[in-house]
C-alpha cells in the first residue's frame, strides 16, 4: 500500500520558515538537520518538511521554479483546518505571511483564506468540511 508520507517545500531560510510556522500557526520543530539544510515540523501523521534551495539544486540538476514572494504563487498550496479561519488568518499576517485573499464563506459551507509565507509558499487557512 502506497502511503503519503511528506511535503518537502524547498526554501531559501529554513530557520526563518521554521519560525514563521511556529508563530502563524503553533507547529514546533520535529527535527532540524545540524547544518540547516533540512527541518520537519510536528504536524501529525504527515510531515510537513523544509530542504534548502542549495540541495533542491543538487536534488534538481536541470533547474525547478522556486517560490518567490514577489511573483503569483506556484499552483499549489498546502492547507491548515482552524477552528476559526478569522483569528489564524491574522495571526499569520501578524507572524509575516502575505494576505491574497481575506477569509470568505464558500457555497459548500467552508470558510477559507489565503496567504504567502515569507517565502512565497501558498498557503489556505480553511475550517473543517462541514
Amino acid at each position: 500500500m502506497v502511503s503519503f508520507s511528506h511535503t518537502i517545500l524547498y526554501v531559501k531560510d529554513i530557520p526563518k520558515a521554521i519560525s514563521f510556522y511556529k508563530d502563524a500557526f503553533g507547529l514546533s520543530p520535529k527535527f532540524i538537520h545540524e547544518s540547516n539544510q533540512y527541518a520537519e515540523l510536528n504536524t501529525g501523521h504527515t510531515v510537513l518538511a523544509f530542504a534548502s534551495e542549495t540541495l533542491a539544486s543538487y536534488n534538481l540538476p536541470n533547474g525547478y521554479v522556486p517560490h518567490d514572494r514577489t511573483k503569483l504563487p506556484l499552483a499549489c498550496e498546502i492547507v491548515f483546518t482552524v477552528p476559526d479561519v478569522d483569528e489564524w488568518y491574522e495571526k499569520a499576517l501578524k507572524a509575516g505571511a502575505h494576505g491574497l485573499a481575506a477569509p470568505q464563506q464558500k457555497p459548500w459551507g467552508q470558510r477559507v483564506a489565503y496567504v504567502q509565507d515569507p517565502n512565497g509558499v501558498l498557503i489556505e487557512i480553511a475550517s473543517p468540511l462541514s
